[in-house]
């Protein structure tokens, strides 16, 4: 049970605030990036590397490629999440990779996240996902339905992986502002 100084997404009165990441958010990315990556090795089976870290070249690349971005969201001072973002200079963007920690799952929080994230560069847009993950599959599905009633869902190998099981991916157009 969370203490009375520790934020809770489903008592809290701070809204979602989402902003670019910089240079300077890099250490409190990296420990989401655990998380991150921790959750997922309980799908994919990844074992972290011997100093307990795990592949981390998404996070390089969000944070210092041209045509990267990473973001950050927060409730109050507490981070609840992030989304790295490439392809932001052309079309489809991609949505590459995509946390919320786990006191602020169903909240309403990711879908808070991942929308403002959308609409900073309105167009096309791509989302990987694993087919066994079903929360993910329904909450990728959802999204790409609130934005585009004409979204596609198709599966695509795993790029040198030939043995994992493909990926889904969702296709869907974000409206500008003015839709």
């Amino acid at each position: 049970m969370p203490s009375p100084t520790t934020p809770s997404a489903a008592r809290s009165t701070s809204p979602l605030a989402v902003r670019r990441a910089t240079a300077d958010d890099r250490p409190l990315l990296e420990r989401l990036w655990l998380l991150f990556r921790h959750d997922l090795s309980g799908l994919t089976g990844t074992l972290p590397r011997a100093d307990g870290t795990f592949r981390s070249e998404r996070l390089d690349s969000a944070l210092a490629d041209r045509g990267w971005a990473a973001f950050v969201g927060f409730m109050g001072e507490a981070p609840v999440g992030f989304a790295f973002v490439r392809n932001l200079d052309r079309s489809p963007r991609v949505l590459n990779s995509f946390f919320v920690v786990a006191g602020a799952r169903r909240a309403g929080v990711g879908s808070a996240l991942v929308d403002e994230v959308l609409r900073t560069v309105p167009g096309r847009w791509e989302i990987a996902f694993q087919g066994h993950n079903t929360p993910a599959v329904r909450f990728w599905r959802r999204t790409a339905a609130r934005h585009d009633p004409d979204w596609g869902e198709e599966l695509r190998p795993v790029p040198g992986d030939p043995h994992a099981a493909p990926d889904a991916w969702v296709t869907f157009d974000v409206p500008g502002p003015h839709h």
